[in-house]
């Protein structure tokens, strides 16, 4: 049994090394590197069809003036207002003013309106700030009681830095403290 079991190892071995065999060459060179594999690219991705519907135009009756020469001709009619020295109530020629803006303003609903707020160069930088945005949101208040929506309306003050007339007398001063209306159409 000992004899038989020698021979069957040996027969063993034998076939492994014949089955395995030696190979002639190398198969990877120690100095050459391994070519890099392309990364393979995806299929390209067919969309499924998917039948679109187009729905029907709405119509709407729309005046035949253009948007943008309507809203250059309210930016030509919205007038400014004046104060007087160190004031911000709104005198009766303001009033009227504010209620011939309100009526334009109403005529187009899709127009907003920013009122600046300004001052004459006399007083510091913070009560004229201060004194612009009073007088901004005065003509604000006015032009809401008269019809004008809330949310169409804002105001910044810009005190005395932006001055209508350079000049340093009352007559210069008097063009400085304003209020003025600028469009900002929707």
């Amino acid at each position: 049994m000992k004899a038989q079991m020698k021979g069957f190892m040996l027969v063993l071995v034998g076939s492994a090394m014949f089955a395995g065999g030696c190979a002639k060459e190398e198969m990877v060179k120690k100095d050459e590197g391994v070519a890099p594999v392309a990364a393979a690219k995806p299929a390209p991705v067919t969309p499924a069809k998917v039948d679109v519907v187009k729905p029907e135009p709405v119509k709407v009756d729309v005046p035949q003036t253009t948007r943008p020469a309507a809203v250059e001709q309210l930016k030509q009619a919205l007038e400014a207002i004046y104060f007087d020295f160190d004031a911000s109530g709104l005198s009766s020629a303001s009033r009227t003013t504010l209620a011939k803006n309100a009526e334009l303003l109403k005529k187009d609903s899709a127009a907003n309106v920013r009122i600046e707020g300004n001052c004459d160069e006399r007083g510091s930088d913070e009560y004229n700030l201060a004194l612009g945005e009073r007088r901004a949101k005065a003509a604000a208040k006015y032009l809401i009681t008269l019809g004008v929506a809330e949310n169409r309306i804002s105001t910044i003050s810009y005190g005395k830095e932006k001055p209508a007339d350079p000049g340093h007398n009352e007559a210069a001063w008097a063009k400085n403290r304003r209020d003025e209306f600028l469009l900002n159409a929707k």
